[in-house]
């Protein structure tokens, strides 16, 4: 069952400056529609991540962490399934 509003907390570094460590994120789980630029909520690997989307290519998301050093994102693991996006974060809203 897909969940509508999901609460997350944002574990590590990879979305500094912007998110920080212990920062609560609101998603939305059924985003209609997905840009360049927009903050998401994916599984990966059996990990949820919280990553911004740099590029879209039809069904395919490059994702990269706001923190280029710290993050593990789509230059690791490369393009993602639309799919595998569980939410949209809609709070705080960094566009």
């Amino acid at each position: 069952m897909r969940r509508l509003l999901l609460i997350r907390r944002v574990v590590g570094g990879s979305m500094l400056p912007n998110l920080h460590h212990g920062r609560i994120v609101l998603g939305w789980g059924l985003p209609r529609r997905l840009r360049m630029g927009d903050i998401v909520i994916l599984s990966h690997d059996g990990l949820e991540k919280i990553k911004r989307i740099s590029h879209i290519d039809g069904e395919k998301l490059y994702v990269r962490g706001d923190n280029a050093p710290e993050s593990t994102d789509s230059r690791q693991f490369g393009w993602v399934d639309r799919a595998h996006v569980i939410a949209l974060v809609i709070w705080p809203r960094l566009y």
